[in-house]
């Protein structure tokens, strides 16, 4: 069983977009600058996020995207299935054909696995995602306000 990239960046795209909500729509370009996914990729990727009514688009200057949903509406297991993303850990996608056309002895066990996977990214919001990162995004902007208080006090020692 394994998830793609297809879903780590859905998850990850949608957790900026959820960070970076407000009065104007984000662009897919600031996305994939800030999480280093491709831009061509990040289109595919809302295109399927867009039909299933997860983001809405807005289109001319200042376009881009934005959640069409409350955040504690969205979960991970919505954004997976959205991007047509699928965890399956039986070796027969789940039609029973597992070992010569028949069920396999662990068959239910890996089904039964599938559904605990589900169950655990439905109950993780995108709100729950966006209020994790919020500490980290605020040291980072304390860090960089060091960091430019610092760079004043060396040009201003510099110049006297």
């Amino acid at each position: 069983m394994r998830l793609t990239t297809k879903g780590r960046f859905a998850v990850t795209a949608m957790v900026d977009l959820g960070m970076s909500q407000g009065k104007h729509p984000v662009t897919l370009a600031a996305i994939s600058q800030r999480q280093k996914i491709s831009l061509p990729y990040l289109e595919q990727l809302f295109g399927k996020l867009r039909r299933r009514a997860l983001v809405d688009s807005v289109r001319g200057p200042g376009g881009g995207y934005r959640l069409a949903q409350d955040m504690t509406q969205i979960s991970v297991a919505d954004i997976i299935l959205a991007v047509d993303e699928t965890l399956n850990s039986t070796q027969c996608s789940g039609r029973e054909k597992c070992r010569d056309g028949n069920k396999c002895i662990t068959h239910n066990l890996w089904t039964n696995l599938n559904q605990h996977i589900f169950s655990f990214l439905g109950a993780i919001t995108l709100r729950q995602l966006v209020d994790a990162q919020r500490p980290r995004q605020n040291r980072l902007a304390k860090v960089q306000e060091i960091r430019v208080t610092l760079q004043k006090r060396q040009r201003a020692a510099i110049s006297i």
